[in-house]
């Protein structure tokens, strides 16, 4: 198994086998059309052992980690926690977060749900 997929999987805990791609993760995630990459597509690529593009791609920063495709998924996959678990081994990669605390009230806006707020607050670290 590719080691990018194997630290994937043992991060987030998640069978990617169990994904019958749906596609109802996808359709209840509030980010979806500013995301490249689906709920469901990450799991198939990581799957697919193809990382590099998930690792590239601003969906990982797209991705309010609301939970929302998890609760939906018939079969519990959790494509929020692949997810989370590519975007923890590219900040460990580059040493750094994507977000910083000083970036987040230049993004706020009063159509911005809470929601998005806290979750941003969850993609840096001190």
């Amino acid at each position: 198994m590719d080691k990018l997929k194997e630290q994937i999987l043992r991060t987030s805990g998640v069978n990617t086998l169990k994904c019958m791609r749906c596609g109802k993760c996808s359709g209840t995630c509030p980010s979806y059309d500013e995301m490249e990459y689906h709920p469901h597509q990450f799991v198939y690529m990581v799957e697919k052992g193809e990382i590099e593009p998930l690792m590239k791609s601003k969906s990982l920063y797209k991705c309010l980690s609301c939970f929302a495709c998890v609760e939906r998924c018939p079969r519990n996959v959790e494509p929020a926690k692949i997810v989370e678990a590519v975007r923890l081994m590219v900040i460990r990669q580059q040493g750094e977060n994507h977000l910083t605390a000083n970036d987040i009230p230049d993004l706020l806006d009063e159509d911005m749900p809470q929601q998005a707020i806290v979750s941003a607050f969850r993609k840096y670290s001190k």
